[in-house]
């Protein structure tokens, strides 16, 4: 999960620039909290399986919600 993790928050970091400062560590858990937010995303559009707490998201959700975490680290002013 973790080296998922660092190609989604390679790619969101690629596609949004700014976070030079993110080590590999942090790059990991920028993508799997965007496989998080990814997947409570999906669970907007469509039910989940029965059971599951969150929708399981694919690269593109993951990365979408890797650059909202992005963003909003950005505007806090990390």
């Amino acid at each position: 999960m973790f080296i998922v993790g660092i190609i989604v928050g390679a790619i969101a970091r690629f596609i949004m620039p700014g976070a030079d400062h993110m080590g590999i560590l942090m790059t990991g858990l920028l993508g799997i909290a965007g496989s998080f937010v990814g997947g409570f995303i999906a669970r907007i559009f469509s039910k989940p399986a029965d059971g599951a707490l969150v929708h399981p998201a694919g690269l593109i959700l993951s990365v979408i919600g890797a650059m909202i975490l992005l963003w909003a680290w950005g505007r806090l002013g990390h």
